[in-house]
């Protein structure tokens, strides 16, 4: 079995620093639970990243790149079904191959009255929120007219998060296309077209 290369090693520590960072926060994730989790030691990996602020900021711009790619890859689609079904599906191929990236993307979400503190964080967010098209996140609330779409909107990266990570041992292929329609009918559109019997027993 041929050794992981140096950026399949980064890749995973970001991968598992994600995850935590999602689950318990910058303040209480510690290098040693980061170590633990990609199966280094807290020497090895200090190597590789220097400090905790260090895993912080590649977690931070890895996430960022992948949004803006999912972004600029849609942009050119108008606003409307077609646009949303491909977000959700390059968010789903991603979830399945990175669910702590997304599970941190969802963290966003849930403390953006904090996130002020960490600029490069609200990108993650801004980023996913404008591949949507919608609107930025700060520094207004929605309009009401806006606002069940963002409810939608983000409802629906919360399933796409939380049923990544709940099903990250199914096979990928099993999964992939249910979580797609899952996702899109949380937005309100009609059911995924190729996935007719989604909804049935």
């Amino acid at each position: 079995m041929p050794r992981p290369t140096k950026q399949q090693i980064d890749d995973e520590i970001v991968e598992q620093a994600s995850t935590l960072f999602a689950r318990h926060g910058f303040k209480e994730t510690s290098v040693q639970s980061i170590a633990d989790a990609a199966g280094y030691s807290k020497t090895g990996l200090l190597h590789r990243f220097p400090s905790k602020e260090a895993i912080w900021a590649a977690v931070v711009e890895h996430c960022v790149g992948l949004c803006r790619q999912i972004a600029d890859d849609v942009a050119a689609l108008p606003v409307g079904p077609d646009r949303d079904r491909a977000v959700l599906t390059a968010l789903v191929d991603l979830t399945l191959r990175r669910p702590g990236v997304v599970a941190l993307l969802l963290s966003v979400f849930s403390t953006i009255d904090r996130v002020e503190d960490t600029p490069l964080l609200l990108d993650i967010g801004e980023s996913v929120i404008g591949a949507f098209g919608d609107g930025p996140l700060t520094p207004e609330p929605p309009s009401p007219a806006a606002l069940p779409r963002r409810v939608r909107v983000v409802g629906a990266l919360g399933a796409l998060a939380v049923a990544g990570i709940a099903l990250r041992d199914a096979p990928p292929e099993d999964v992939r296309d249910h979580l797609i329609a899952a996702a899109y009918d949380t937005l309100g559109h009609a059911q995924h077209a190729q996935i007719p019997s989604a909804r049935k027993g």
